[in-house]
């Protein structure tokens, strides 16, 4: 999608990102942080929509007590400047609260081109 290629995004078409400051399938994005880039939650086990991987789906608990969302491991963000609009990656490559941000790939690397989005 875009320029970035094949992005990972969730059910409604939203882009997710990962936080290079993340260690151990932890989430260091909490407080501040959290109001621009909310964690991706989920009430139940998560499912794999198409060109997702599934075995690569899980989840952690966040100091909140809620399930975040990883795939390959990282747990995974929104872009609250993104909105609801699928696809859009104004987020990629940013470097805000003390690490950069990057889009995921479906094989769950990131993704380090610069996007711009939409």
């Amino acid at each position: 999608m875009g320029n970035l290629g094949q992005i990972l995004v969730d059910g409604q078409g939203r882009t997710v990102y990962l936080f290079e400051k993340d260690k151990g399938g932890t989430s260091a994005c909490t407080g501040a942080c959290a109001a621009v880039w909310p964690p991706v939650t989920t009430p139940a086990k998560p499912n794999a929509g198409t060109g997702a991987d599934a075995a690569k789906l899980g989840t952690t608990k966040r100091p909140d007590g809620s399930t975040q969302i990883t795939y390959s491991g990282h747990p995974v963000y929104f872009y609250a400047p993104d909105g609801t609009t699928p696809g859009s990656t104004k987020g990629q490559a940013l470097d805000q609260f003390g690490a950069a941000w990057y889009v995921l790939s479906a094989s769950g690397n990131r993704i380090q081109s610069t996007g711009g989005g939409y």
